[in-house]
């Protein structure tokens, strides 16, 4: 299995999106120690720098990151909630990702994705809470993502999220444990998914052993 870990905070490993993010990454390598791991910290102040926008000559570049996705099996994406949206950072990522005739196709019936699907996992921060009781500002991230990457074809998305990090410290420490034990849960449900189920056969001291089926 190869991972790609993405992560787009201008506050690099320190800010809370990374470090749920990473603890999505490490459940994952505990699934299989065999994995490989691509890891890029992009925004300012991130060990990659600024990742750069669209321009005359971004194709090389657009090239190198669409190459790097469709190389991973999975994929996980720590990203902070700026403006009600993506950040810069992530948007120009998109922006590299989504291009007709390499990701998409137009044609008459609209435009179907090119890439084969594969498991997305987001870690979410937010400064304020986006969703259910008590939300106090608007969602556009979660909708943009979901038909930006449905049009290069990737569909398999899970969304984490630690909300109100801008609140008092306790109400921030509550929020990453909820986060914290939202994955510890999925992830333990997905590990229950995929454990091979053994069926009695003739005679009875024989066992079968079905494959694994992946998690939508």
């Amino acid at each position: 299995m190869n991972i790609l870990h993405l992560s787009f905070s201008p506050l690099g490993q320190a800010a809370e999106s990374y470090k749920l993010s990473r603890t999505i990454v490490d459940l994952l390598l505990e699934q299989d120690p065999s994995a490989t791991l691509t890891s890029r910290v992009i925004g300012e102040g991130g060990g990659e720098g600024s990742m750069p926008h669209i321009d005359a000559n971004y194709l090389a570049r657009s090239e190198e990151l669409i190459q790097e996705l469709e190389s991973a099996d999975v994929v996980v994406i720590g990203t902070p909630m700026h403006n009600w949206t993506v950040p810069s950072a992530l948007k120009a990522w998109i922006d590299h990702v989504i291009r007709a005739g390499r990701t998409f196709h137009g044609t008459a019936q609209g435009k179907p994705g090119a890439l084969r699907d594969r498991p997305v996992f987001f870690a979410i921060a937010s400064g304020a809470k986006f969703s259910g009781e008590g939300a106090r500002q608007p969602d556009f991230l979660t909708p943009y993502l979901k038909f930006a990457l449905g049009t290069i074809g990737l569909h398999d998305l899970t969304f984490f999220a630690i909300e109100g990090t801008g609140s008092a410290l306790h109400a921030v420490a509550q929020a990453r444990a909820e986060a914290d034990r939202a994955v510890q849960e999925y992830f333990s449900q997905r590990r229950a998914r995929h454990a091979p189920t053994i069926t009695p056969t003739a005679p009875a001291s024989t066992a079968s052993v079905h494959g694994f089926s992946r998690a939508r």
